[in-house]
């Protein structure tokens, strides 16, 4: 079944197999003349990535190529983004990659304008209103891993490399002007990285779906975002050129990216900092703590959980959908803990710090202290 679609939320999104194809018009739609694609060193010398330069070089546009960026991208790859930008005279971005080529290049084209420190945009109450917004260039944003979602977002994750904290760094225009979601680009993926970015893009939906706050549309883009990603994920992780698979597994990281406007929650809260401080795959390391947290918030989600395993035809209610949740990890090979991951847990008193102050606490539908995200982490091992 070839799926092809083009939607217009939030933005505008070019969904089906080949679509790379369309990269260069997408740039001229937004007016680029000699964009920059940015991604990160792994991609850099892989074929998908030559062929989308291949693409803008022979529509006229040139081939400028930034790729030194971290797995965690900090506040030093920005600078040298902004830098290669500004010295090759290039009037827009195309952001290619997992999270944190989509990261990175959203945020070089946001910086390229602004006179004041990145910091000075976290997503804190109306921070972002500080921003020049005329001088926010142009984004293209091209997935290649089916996860983050970062392609439909508002903002990009930076690590500040002195502190090692995660930053959210905020603006409306951080959102693309066009995305490009071509299945084929995620044929590639190493098993691990298939099960780790599908392994985030159900933690956005599930985290969304539980949170307290009040967004309906959210909820039911959450709930769908599960359902495909318990259909397709097995089959993608099992077959690496299922393109429905792949498909599906790219509409599912985009409908948990856009649903989580509704919030997050303690997986991320713990992940985050995890990451920060040992640098571990992401969305794996959410699949590693989902199952502690799920019993952490089961008095505030359990009704809740309850309706989503009835939608995603899991029977046994709350026990039914932690059951499914254990047993999607292991044929997954997700590590059972921590410790499995080769984690100490000698910085639990460091990492729980971390974790209340994320942003992504606020979402979590237990309030999240000192004292019972000590214990939390503590069954995480």
């Amino acid at each position: 079944m070839n799926i092809v679609a083009n939607w217009s939320y939030p933005t505008a999104v070019k969904m089906g197999r080949g679509r790379i194809k369309e990269l260069a018009d997408a740039c001229k739609s937004l007016g680029m003349k000699k964009p920059l694609l940015i991604t990160d060193r792994g991609l850099a010398p892989m074929a998908i990535t030559q062929t989308a330069l291949d693409v803008l070089e022979e529509a006229g546009l040139g081939r400028a190529l930034f790729a030194d960026v971290d797995p965690n991208p900090n506040e030093k790859n920005l600078e040298a983004g902004i830098k290669a930008y500004k010295d090759g005279g290039h009037d827009g971005v195309v952001a290619f990659g997992g999270g944190s080529g989509l990261d990175l290049g959203k945020c070089v084209a946001f910086m390229v304008g602004q006179t004041r420190p990145v910091w000075d945009f976290e997503d804190i109450g109306d921070w972002w209103t500080r921003a020049n917004s005329d001088g926010i260039a142009p984004i293209v944003a091209v997935p290649t891993t089916a996860g983050t979602g970062s392609e439909v977002g508002r903002a990009s994750v930076i690590t500040n490399s002195e502190t090692h904290v995660k930053k959210i760094i905020f603006h409306p225009k951080f959102l693309p002007g066009v995305v490009i979601c071509d299945p084929e680009l995620t044929v590639g993926m190493p098993k691990m990285i298939t099960a780790g970015t599908g392994m985030d893009a159900f933690a956005h939906c599930l985290e969304a779906y539980s949170s307290p706050f009040y967004h309906p549309m959210s909820q039911g883009i959450a709930l769908e975002g599960m359902r495909l990603v318990k259909e397709f994920l097995p089959r993608a992780y099992k077959d690496a050129t299922d393109i429905e698979a792949r498909t599906n597994m790219m509409s599912a990281a985009a409908m948990g990216a856009v649903a989580f406007q509704k919030g997050l929650g303690a997986i991320h809260a713990l992940s985050h900092p995890i990451g920060a401080v040992y640098n571990t795959h992401h969305g794996m390391t959410n699949a590693v703590v989902m199952p502690p947290v799920l019993k952490f918030n089961r008095d505030a989600i359990e009704d809740k959980i309850e309706r989503a395993a009835a939608y995603l035809g899991i029977a046994g209610g709350f026990d039914g959908f932690y059951d499914y949740v254990l047993a999607l990890r292991s044929e997954l090979n997700v590590p059972d803990n921590l410790t499995a991951m080769g984690i100490k847990p000698d910085r639990i008193d460091e990492l729980s710090a971390m974790a209340i102050e994320d942003p992504s606490a606020g979402g979590n539908p237990v309030k999240m202290t000192l004292e019972n995200t000590k214990s939390l982490f503590e069954a995480c091992f």
